[in-house]
């Protein structure tokens, strides 16, 4: 169970509409309760009633310190990844407040299941805001004389938490500024991303917004069977998510790398891996496999590696360019870190690697792929204005690189962030992130790359150099994208302040799952209807029919919600003349007389370029299940 306890001064609250089948009955009006303890609440897979009965009893010391007594429960669900089931969860919930009414308190309680809106006002004394957890008993006690096995823990990952970083702003020219004496007016995102990145807080105490976005269009949820952190995708997701990848790898493709294919799990005591594991700052899954320890990996630098080390090849070939879109990465985050798409426990990263001769030869090839980073970004949806990017290099590496490092600050053309050491830390000299900043002011990391120094040597990797002696290679890393759940992620959260700034959120229409909705008034339309759908789905358009027995109204309203791009009602009219009436989301819903030609040519210029998959679901609304709730 988790608790976000907020002292209120008042909390306004209005259930909009049902989230899941079995939500309460309830009005949808306004409510509102003043000086009131509010109990943001999450019920989660394994709770009890004495779980309950603790947390109300805690709840009734607290609010003795507060000199109040009354107290609002509400229904959160964002809270937690590890949800009990919907039934399970309102059981105890009305638990809660019946135990509560029972120690004296005044209990109020908002409605289980639905989407609300609601205001809040919160006290500013120290005890306002607290987060409290509990467990059950038997997930938290070992038996009687169990020793508890310590995690494994990367030595970098050690070493990060006691490193010393000295942080700068690179200016477009290249020069540094002490991010104290940098004037951050006119680039807030960067101001918010530097106190994100200096104060390393990556655990979450509220649900970031794209969390109920990605439930409510049907995208992705949580997966209650699985570990926090592995997320399931419905037939819409699914396809947003394998566009992305196939966008992805040919970008590569014609970037010239060469696709791979590698194992997901390697022997934890191989030398060369057991290196490089402490050299890696990420935790890992360990599992037994017969007489052998494995890990799964945290990316596609093992298998590469690996590869590589039995390849020939000399530096006429060189850079040697490898490539794998890993379905899926690893990594065993901290469970307060892991929320939504944004941080995950197993993701899909796209993983590029090239081997070059020299500093020289790394350094061009580098630049050429800070600005596919840049380009592959923008064809997703997300521009410059959109991410920050931080640069992390030692102090030496600077003084020698000066200029390298002005030109991709011009590339940029935006001040970035800048980490710099005394020392090398990790295995790299030079790494840049592009991180899409959010809206809790948090950041991710999408885009990256990085100099390797060490990993050659290590794994023997090696080239045959003009004089036909072998040497050890440099090694660049890049994900060109960042994680692709990662990317949903930032699409999302923009849409959302787009939504904030009076836009209409949608998705970029090329991974829109529906890009055009026919309506038609009645059933003796649908023949006409048809035969337009028929010719759209021809020009590699996804288009479905909203055949419901649903008012028309309620029809445009529901194709809304769902961001659908274009919408267009059929009746008799329309059938008559030939011309369509359109609704243009991007247009805030703006009508346009158009035919269906016309309808073409203006979708698809905007999707010329990008890979297609028909619709994921059933063409009728009639026909489809409901997947969340």
């Amino acid at each position: 169970m988790r608790i976000l306890q907020l002292h209120s001064n008042f909390i306004v609250y209005q259930p909009v509409e049902k989230e899941i089948q079995i939500a309460e009955e309830a009005e949808k009006k306004e409510n509102r309760v003043e000086e009131v303890l509010v109990l943001f609440t999450a019920i989660e897979a394994g709770d009890t009633q004495a779980l309950v009965e603790k947390a109300i009893n805690d709840t009734r010391a607290f609010l003795g310190k507060l000199k109040v007594n009354r107290i609002l429960i509400y229904p959160f669900a964002h809270l937690s990844s590890g949800l009990a089931s919907p039934s399970e969860a309102l059981n105890l919930i009305k638990s809660m407040e019946v135990y509560a009414k029972e120690k004296g308190i005044e209990t109020y309680r908002a409605p289980f299941g639905w989407n609300k809106q609601f205001t809040i006002s919160i006290k500013g004394h120290p005890l306002a805001e607290q987060a409290r957890s509990y467990a059950a008993a038997a997930a938290e006690a070992k038996a009687e004389g169990e020793e508890k096995k310590e995690e494994p823990v990367s030595a970098a990952l050690k070493a990060e938490d006691k490193m010393q970083s000295f942080w700068h702003v690179i200016l477009p020219d290249g020069s540094l500024v002490p991010v104290e004496d940098f004037k951050f007016k006119g680039h807030g995102n960067l101001q918010k991303f530097s106190q994100y990145e200096i104060k390393k807080a990556r655990a979450v105490s509220q649900m970031p917004p794209h969390v109920p976005l990605m439930k409510r269009l049907e995208i992705a949820d949580y997966e209650s069977g699985s570990d926090p952190g592995n997320i399931r995708w419905y037939p819409k997701g699914r396809m947003i998510k394998s566009l992305l990848e196939q966008y992805v790898n040919l970008r590569m493709n014609q970037y010239g790398a060469m696709e791979v294919e590698t194992p997901i799990m390697y022997d934890f005591n191989h030398p060369s891996l057991k290196s490089y594991l402490n050299r890696f700052p990420a935790r890992q899954y360990v599992l037994k496999s017969e007489d052998k320890e494995l890990f799964l990996r945290f990316a596609a630098c093992f298998g590469q590696f690996l590869m590589a080390h039995d390849a020939q090849f000399s530096y006429k070939q060189m850079p040697i360019k490898l490539y794998e879109l890993t379905r899926y990465s690893f990594r065993r985050e901290k469970s307060g870190e892991v929320v939504g798409l944004k941080r995950l426990r197993a993701f899909t990263m796209p993983d590029c690697h090239a081997f070059c001769t020299d500093v020289e030869q790394a350094k061009k090839e580098f630049l050429t792929r800070f600005n596919m980073c840049i380009e592959v970004l923008s064809n997703i949806g997300l521009t410059k204005d959109d991410y920050e990017i931080a640069m992390r290099f030692t102090k030496g590496f600077y003084d020698e690189n000066k200029a390298f490092i002005a030109e991709l600050a011009t590339t940029f053309g935006k001040p970035m962030l800048a980490e710099v050491w005394n020392e090398r830390f990790f295995y790299f000299i030079l790494k840049w992130d592009l991180n899409f900043v959010d809206n809790q002011d948090k950041a991710a990391a999408l885009s990256t790359d990085q100099i390797d120094v060490e990993n050659a040597k290590r794994y023997e990797i090696t080239y045959v150099d003009e004089k036909g002696e072998k040497q050890y290679p440099l090694i660049l890393h890049c994900s060109p994208s960042g994680a692709i759940e990662r990317d949903i992620y930032a699409l999302l959260e923009k849409a959302y302040r787009d939504q904030m700034a009076g836009k209409a959120p949608m998705l970029p229409l090329w991974l829109s799952p529906t890009q055009v909705r026919l309506i038609p008034i009645s059933d003796k339309y649908m023949d006409k209807v048809e035969e337009i759908a028929v010719k759209i789905e021809g020009n590699n358009i996804r288009v479905d029919i909203d055949d419901s027995a649903s008012t028309l109204q309620k029809k445009i309203r529901e194709a809304e919600q769902e961001w659908v791009p274009y919408v267009v009602v059929i009746g008799e009219k329309e059938v008559e003349s030939g011309m369509l009436s359109v609704r243009d989301r991007e247009l805030k819903g703006s009508q346009q007389n158009m035919t269906t030609d016309e309808l073409l040519t203006k979708i698809t210029p905007k999707i010329a370029g990008k890979p297609f998959k028909p619709l994921p679901l059933p063409r009728s609304l009639s026909k489809r299940p409901q997947f969340h709730g």
